[in-house]
Order: structure tokens, then sequence, then C-alpha cells
């Protein structure tokens, strides 16, 4: 068992909070068992480092104690076990249609859309370069695993979208005064759906490659939903 919070391995572990080292080892963290299961099922679980705790899985396992692990979770409650997972580079399937996020920053949010996505059938995401961190530990805590069913590739999204045009996909925004109601967009034709930053939505040359612009009709009272909320909503309504 590892005792000493200054062990190296301990030392490298907790290095994986930063995303730079996360980027440069390609190793991210995931709290709780649910979410190491979901890793392990995965196929990208590479250890495991317990603490009072044990779980019958064929990677290598690290014993700490308590004072060791508490300096490895962010979480504020006690955590019996951690999984050390691999990022692998996902490639997106291009018969399949596509949710593009523009500087999307809270965690909850990426964590509700990624579970959203699953629950209504997207495969793919492309996150912008500027967008909160996949492996944020608290994107992870709000994906609850769903992440590890998707393609979700990071990148410049103008190159990208004109890419996506050039194979054949409508891009549609979304715009609550020039953008026509989400029921009727036809889902007979591939296409990528773009939702913006939380405070400033979609950027300017982002909306420049805009195909059409799509709204949801909601009472006049509000003026506009939380990012998570709306892209759930669109990703229901399209697959109906």
């Amino acid at each position: 068992m590892i005792e000493s919070v200054d062990n190296s391995k301990i030392k490298e572990l907790r290095k994986l909070k930063d995303k730079k080292y996360r980027d440069s080892e390609k190793l991210f963290l995931v709290e709780g068992e649910h979410l190491v299961l979901e890793a392990y099922k995965a196929n990208v679980l590479k250890k495991i480092v317990l603490c009072n705790y044990d779980m019958d899985l064929d990677v290598e396992k690290i014993e700490v104690s308590q004072k060791v692990m508490a300096t490895l979770s962010e979480l504020p409650s006690k955590v019996s076990v951690i999984g050390v997972c691999e990022i692998k580079s996902n490639e997106l399937d291009l018969n399949s249609n596509i949710l593009i996020l523009d500087g999307v920053q809270d965690p909850g949010n990426l964590g509700t859309i990624i579970r959203s996505s699953v629950a209504f059938n997207f495969k793919n995401i492309i996150l912008s370069n500027n967008s909160v961190d996949l492996y944020n530990i608290k994107v992870l805590r709000a994906s609850q695993g769903m992440n590890f069913h998707l393609n979700i590739v990071r990148c410049e999204l103008t190159n990208k979208i004109k890419e996506l045009k050039d194979n054949g996909y409508t891009i549609y925004g979304t715009d609550v005064i020039n953008g026509i109601d989400v029921k009727s967009v036809k889902n007979d034709k591939k296409y990528a759906i773009i939702m913006g930053n939380e405070g400033n939505g979609i950027s300017k040359e982002v909306k420049e490659l805009v195909d059409k612009n799509v709204y949801i009709k909601m009472n006049d009272k509000c003026e506009s939903l939380n990012v998570g909320v709306s892209a759930s909503i669109i990703l229901y309504e399209l697959n109906k």
C-alpha cells in the first residue's frame, strides 16, 4: 500500500488534474465505480487506484491510504476507486449527423449535452478549441460515462465545417430571430447543428458558414434557454 503523498507514482497521477499534462500523456482520471466500469467497458481503462476497496477488473491495481486518495480526488466526498484512462483519438462517422459546440464553457452544460446526444442518437460531437476540456472531472461526472459512447473530436471549426459542407452536410445554426422552427427540419439529409457559447452564442466566423438557422418555439415571456437545455430539446426534436 502507498501511504506517502510524495510517492513518485502518486505525484505523476496528481499531474493529470492539469489539462496540459493530460494532453501530453494522453491520460485522464475518472472517479467512482460507475465511471470506472464505463471506462473499462470502453476499453480505455489502464489502471485503478483503490482505497479499502476491491474491483475484479483485469488492470493494474494500486492500493493507497485514504490520505493519498484524498490528494488525487477532486470530489468533496470520499472516493474508494479512481481510474486512469487512455485518451483515444476519435474519428467522425460521416454517415451520421453531427453536433458542433462553439465555445461551450460550462462543464455541466457539456456533460448534459453529451448525455442528450447519446439519448437522442447523435453519434458525433465536434468541440471547438476554446470549449471546456472534455476530460475535466466535472464534465466527466456530468456526462456519467456517456462520453465513452460517442465520437468526440476537438478542432478548429471553420476548416472542419467547410470539410463537412464538401461532404454533403447542411449546416444549421441557432437563431431566435432569423431561424425556422426546429420541428420543420426534415431528417432526410446529413446535417450538423451548431450550439454556441453561453453568453455570446455562435462566433462570427462560424456563423458565416451556416446554411440555415433554427429556433425553439416557446413562450414570449422566456427570452432564452440554457445551452444544455436548448441542445437537448433540439436533439430530441431532430430524433423524432
